[in-house]
């Protein structure tokens, strides 16, 4: 991707921490989404990992000041975020799971609309400002193109555009890749990796690679709870030998599960390839692998690594 500077984002000086202490959300049809989550972001790429379902737009829609928590602080650096809305939302870029555009509208346009919207009144610094997000974004060349012609890469790389106007500090990002080509996961996520150079940028999502390749940090939530907080290669550097696979058939795999603890379990060749949680060789029939960061995911998830959780057997298709 060209590269451009980003005159409209903060300087590495002025970058800030979140601090997330003790945060629950109970909704009133009793579900609890947030059960007592804590965490520290710095500055950088931080990904929120987990299924659908396990509190991470509960969180993000928290941070991005849409919701209250009903017990818990949340701090942007000297900032608290759920008494100091106003404040909170000039200094943050949102982008949804789901968002809407006028398909109408041209993406220069629409995107000097909003940049009205968040205060940016002077003219000239306002071009200024757009053309610089345009040519980050990689939209400069469509920016006369009406946003329904966009591809949803391009819409997202849109909506990249409107959350960094206003100098935000934090950028969210709810499962922003679902539903994109190959290649244009890879521009959006080449963007956000530029975009966490200057600030703290979360990525939420149920997709280990997009963690796996961006991220310095991570935290692993399943039914409202944090299961492991780490960085990713630490993460995976600490699963060292204990982690081993086997190919068997279909019709073993309850036997192999009273046996052995399974984290996953996938179809490869018409058979059932299992990996395996053991902290010594299992038994004939397995061998070693070399762990990475979804078998971090899916040993966390069992219950097996970090904060032991009930194993979740639907996670590995028993």
């Amino acid at each position: 991707m060209e590269q451009h500077e980003s005159p409209y984002l903060v300087d590495a000086a002025s970058q800030v921490q979140l601090r997330i202490s003790n945060v629950s959300k109970t909704y009133p049809n009793g579900v609890q989404a947030l059960h007592d989550v804590s965490l520290d972001i710095p500055p950088g790429m931080y990904g929120l990992l987990g299924p659908n379902g396990a509190g991470k737009s509960t969180l993000m829609r928290i941070l991005a000041t849409l919701q209250e928590p009903d017990s818990g602080q949340l701090r942007l650096g000297h900032l608290d975020v759920v008494h100091q809305k106003d404040a909170v939302r000039r200094t943050l870029g949102y982008l949804p799971q789901e968002f809407g555009l006028y398909p109408k509208a041209r993406a220069e346009e629409l995107l000097d609309y909003f940049a009205v919207l968040k205060g940016l009144t002077n003219r000239a610094r306002r071009r200024e400002t757009t053309a610089a997000l345009l040519r980050q974004t990689n939209l400069w060349d469509t920016r006369r193109q009406q946003l329904g012609g966009y591809s949803g890469g391009m819409k997202q790389r849109f909506g990249v555009a409107v959350a960094l106007l206003g100098t935000p500090r934090l950028l969210i990002v709810d499962e922003p890749t679902a539903g994109l080509d190959p290649a244009e996961r890879v521009r959006f996520l080449n963007l956000l990796s530029e975009v966490g150079e200057t600030g703290v940028v979360i990525l939420s999502t149920h997709l280990v690679a997009d963690v796996a390749e961006l991220c310095t940090r991570m935290a692993i939530i399943d039914r409202g709870r944090i299961l492991l907080e780490a960085r990713p290669l630490e993460a995976v550097a600490a699963l060292h030998g204990r982690i081993w696979r086997r190919l068997t058939d279909k019709p073993a795999l309850p036997a192999l599960a009273q046996q052995h603890r399974i984290i996953s379990a996938k179809r490869l060749s018409g058979r059932t390839l299992v990996h395996v949680y053991s902290e010594e060789a299992p038994g004939p029939g397995f061998e070693p692998v070399k762990p990475d960061l979804e078998d971090v995911y899916f040993s966390a998830m069992a219950g097996h690594f970090g904060h032991a959780v009930p194993h979740r057997a639907k996670e590995v298709g028993l």
